[in-house]
């Protein structure tokens, strides 16, 4: 079977069998045939792809790699490779798969984005108190940076699962995981405030949802994340600004407070301690700037 028609047959049962887009097809035809043309210039001769050993292949994300690709983009052209030569074998046109033994580039988990505590203080004054959907949305704000609520728990949250005598707010989790997360007396006066005001609203009054709508029924994410983006333009925080920035800020803010990982673990509801190693990159800079403040000869 010739190169071209071995990518096209690939390339289809990537759409018919893994219901893959056109664009990321597309992209897969594109690896192939830049390998193949690498194949055919390092070699001086037309090579065919059959012929493609693993040194082959490793020198050619070697070149991506020198060239400035990513380690994402190197791991697709990888993905594609390997995709292809294992349909090949697979056909019965191949002994064996050269990327085998091919290790696949690691891609670092991106940074969360964290608010810092004046941004938020912003965030919190931004919603207008003098209107019950004021009230509210600062409610959810506060409880959600409170907390380090996701948005899923936070717009399922019902009435009975704030514990204002205690402090304390119980939510399912991802698994069905139910923890409990203390709150403090400023975000528990928000909530307050907010609850009595709706009690002039006869449906809402009737809910059993924490936060709803006027008719009663509860928030949508979709609809809190186009909150928290309005508040966050219009105290003039940051663009990019998203529900998971203020539960990333509960855990960064908690860190260079001194709190120990294990126990942010616990109040984020992580299964893994290795989920929340990701915010112990915020806490270093507070750890130098008290390493300089306190140290002698810093």
């Amino acid at each position: 079977m010739k190169f071209e028609h071995a990518v096209d047959a690939y390339l289809s049962s990537l759409r018919i069998e893994r219901a893959l887009s056109e664009n990321t097809t597309a992209a897969y035809g594109r690896d192939l045939l830049q390998f193949s043309l690498w194949l055919e210039e390092h070699h001086g001769r037309v090579e065919a792809l059959s012929d493609a050993t693993t040194d082959d292949i490793r020198e050619f994300l070697r070149l991506q790699t020198k060239e400035g690709s990513s380690a994402r983009t190197i791991a697709r052209k990888l993905s594609s490779l390997r995709g292809f030569f294992r349909f090949l074998v697979d056909e019965d046109l191949l002994r064996y798969d050269p990327t085998e033994n091919v290790l696949r580039p690691k891609i670092g988990r991106p940074l969360p984005a964290a608010a810092a505590e004046h941004e938020l203080l912003r965030l919190l004054k931004a919603p207008d108190t003098s209107t019950l959907r004021g009230l509210r949305d600062r409610a959810m704000l506060s409880l959600t940076y409170a907390a380090g609520l996701r948005v899923s728990e936070l717009t399922s949250l019902s009435l009975g699962e704030i514990d204002r005598r205690s402090g304390t707010v119980s939510t399912m989790g991802k698994g069905g995981k139910r923890r409990i997360v203390p709150v403090g007396h400023l975000t528990l006066g928000h909530i307050e405030e907010y609850l009595s005001a709706r009690q002039s609203r006869e449906k809402q009054s009737q809910s059993l949802t924490l936060f709803c709508g006027p008719s009663g029924k509860p928030l949508t994410r979709q609809a809190f994340w186009k909150i928290v983006r309005r508040y966050g333009l219009l105290a003039g925080v940051r663009a990019d600004l998203h529900p998971h920035s203020l539960r990333h800020s509960f855990a960064s803010h908690l860190l260079s407070g001194g709190a120990d990982l294990r126990s942010v673990q616990m109040l984020l509801g992580h299964v893994s301690i290795v989920t929340t190693e990701i915010y112990t990159h915020v806490s270093a800079s507070h750890v130098r700037d008290a390493h300089r403040a306190a140290h002698p000869r810093g």
